[in-house]
C-alpha cells in the first residue's frame, strides 16, 4: 500500500502518529512542499493508493480524481473539507474519510492575534531588538465592542472569552437567530451595523458560495478608522483587494490575518509590505495536540479500511 501525506510543511506527521501500525507493507511518502496546480498534483500522486490531505490545502476536483486511477482512499484531516468533490469521488469508488479535530486551538489563536494587534506586541518586540523603548501606546479591550461574523461553535467560544474581558458583543451571520445570540451573550445585528460599530471584527464563517466575498469594499468602508479586522477563517470571505486598499490608505487601524486567497502567501504579496498588519501562516488550527489527533485519525481510517471496518465519513 502506497500512502501519500500532503502539505506537511513542518515535517512532523510521521512523528505524531503510529503509522507503523498500518502494516509492514505500507510505503509512506511525505510531501513537505505545497503543490499548487493540478498537473503537478496529478503527476505526483498517480501511483498512490491512499492520500492524506491536510484539510483544504490541496483541492481534489473531479478532473484531478480522474487522473488518480490507483486512488482507493482519500483522507482529509478534520471532519469537513469543501475542497473535495465528494460526489465525484464516490462515483469513482474512492472512499473519502475525515478525522477527529479538537475545537479550541482556533479560539486561542484568534485571541492571540487580537491581543497582539491591539497591544502592539510584535511592533514592541521588533523595536526592543533595535535598542528602542516604549515607542507606541496600546489599547485595552474592556468596554470595546467585538463584532463576531459567524456565531457557530468557534464564534460562541469567542463570545465567552470576550465577556471575560468585559467587552460588548455583537454578531451577524446569514442564519443567526436572536435566541442563539442571546445564548452566547451577544446581540444580533445586521452586517452593516456590525461593521460600523465594532472595534474589532473577527471572522468565523465557513467558506461557501454564500460567504465568498461577503465582507467586501462596501463593508470594509463602513469600519471605524480605529477598528481592526481579524480573519482566521478563510481568505476569500474577505475581498482581498479591498482589504489591501483600506490598509494601504489607513482607513482602518489594521488587520491580523492567518488566511489568504492564495496559500502559501506569495513572497511578493502586498500584505507583506504593510506595517499595519500581523501575518501568520494559517496556524490557527496547527497545534501539536490537534495534529496528533488528526494524524491518529488518519491512521485509524487506513487501518479500518484494510480490516473492512467502517471509516469516519467526511462532511462537506
Amino acid at each position: 500500500m502506497r500512502i501519500a501525506i500532503l502539505d506537511d510543511y513542518q515535517n512532523v506527521a510521521l512523528g505524531l502518529a503510529n503509522w507503523e501500525s498500518i502494516g509492514a507493507d505500507a510505503e509512506i511518502t511525505v510531501f513537505n512542499e505545497h503543490m499548487d496546480n493540478e498537473e503537478i498534483v496529478a503527476a505526483a500522486l498517480a501511483e498512490f493508493d491512499v492520500v492524506v490531505a491536510m484539510r483544504e490545502r490541496t483541492p481534489f476536483s473531479a478532473s484531478l480524481l480522474d487522473r488518480l486511477p490507483k486512488l482507493e482512499v482519500l483522507i482529509s484531516t478534520g471532519a469537513r473539507n469543501r475542497s473535495i468533490d465528494l460526489d465525484a469521488a464516490t462515483s469513482r469508488g474512492i472512499i473519502v474519510c475525515g478525522t477527529p479535530l479538537i475545537p479550541y486551538p482556533p479560539t486561542e489563536f484568534t485571541w492571540a492575534l487580537i491581543l497582539a494587534i491591539v497591544k502592539g506586541i510584535p511592533a514592541d518586540d521588533a523595536a526592543m531588538r533595535h535598542g528602542k523603548w516604549q515607542t507606541r501606546v496600546g489599547q485595552t479591550l474592556k468596554d470595546k465592542t467585538l463584532g463576531i461574523v459567524g456565531l457557530g461553535n468557534l464564534g460562541g467560544q469567542m463570545a465567552l472569552i470576550a465577556r471575560a474581558f468585559g467587552m460588548e458583543i455583537i454578531a451577524w451571520s446569514q442564519n443567526l437567530t436572536d435566541a442563539r445570540a442571546a445564548e452566547c451573550g451577544a446581540r444580533r445585528v445586521t452586517l452593516n451595523t456590525l461593521m460600523e460599530t465594532a472595534d474589532i471584527v473577527t471572522v468565523h464563517l465557513y467558506l461557501s458560495d454564500r460567504t465568498r466575498g461577503v465582507i467586501g469594499a462596501r463593508e470594509l468602508g463602513l469600519m471605524k478608522p480605529t477598528a481592526y479586522l481579524v480573519n482566521i477563517a478563510r481568505g476569500p470571505i474577505v475581498d482581498e483587494k479591498a482589504l489591501i486598499d483600506v490598509l494601504q490608505n489607513r482607513r482602518i487601524a489594521g488587520a491580523a490575518l492567518d488566511v489568504y486567497d492564495v496559500e502559501p502567501l506569495p513572497a511578493d504579496h502586498p500584505f507583506r509590505n504593510l506595517d499595519n498588519t500581523i501575518l501568520t501562516p494559517h496556524m490557527a488550527v496547527v497545534a501539536e495536540e490537534g495534529l496528533r489527533v488528526m494524524y491518529a485519525g488518519a491512521v485509524e481510517n487506513i487501518r479500518a479500511y484494510r480490516e473492512g471496518r467502517p471509516v469516519q465519513p467526511l462532511r462537506v
